[in-house]
């Protein structure tokens, strides 16, 4: 077993959704939203490269990086800290394009980003501390994107 439970797999899996933190030049955070977040062991995750100019000079330069995979409506999910290594040529590359190919991606890929995972961290909300449970926790957020959802509507 690696450093990814089950559980911080599922939640990866689930969600889809992650957003990235690298660091630029001078220091500042460079914070990227990525949809192709993906498990490929139970030490690596990975995401394709689509149009992240930024996140890629960055981990180039620097390859720690920090992944965040939250559940929106259950507020729990991971914080995913590692080293990137960017892939953009050869045999590893075509068999992660496939990869993703095989998981229904359709975007042009520049690179796959692939990340040795060193530290996972829950993250939990605080209405857990109000005593909420897990239900009562996803009722309320449903309702609030309920409610957005029939705010849209004409």
């Amino acid at each position: 077993m690696g450093i990814l439970t089950s559980d911080a797999q599922r939640v990866v899996e689930e969600q889809k959704l992650s957003f990235v933190a690298t660091v630029n030049e001078d220091g500042t955070p460079n914070l990227s939203p990525k949809g192709t977040i993906a498990v490929l062991d139970d030490d690596h995750l990975a995401f394709a490269n689509i149009r992240s100019p930024a996140t890629i000079r960055n981990l180039i330069r620097r390859p720690a990086i920090e992944i965040n995979v939250i559940d929106p409506i259950g507020r729990k999910g991971y914080r995913f800290k590692g080293t990137a290594t960017v892939i953009d040529r050869g045999d590893a590359f075509e068999a992660l394009v496939g990869f993703y190919r095989d998981r229904g991606s359709e975007n042009h890929i520049e690179s796959v980003v692939v990340v040795r995972v060193a530290q996972v961290d829950e993250v939990i909300s605080p209405a857990y501390d109000l005593g909420l449970t897990e239900p009562e926790v996803r009722a309320r957020w449903r309702a609030h994107f309920a409610a957005l959802e029939a705010a849209e509507q004409p």
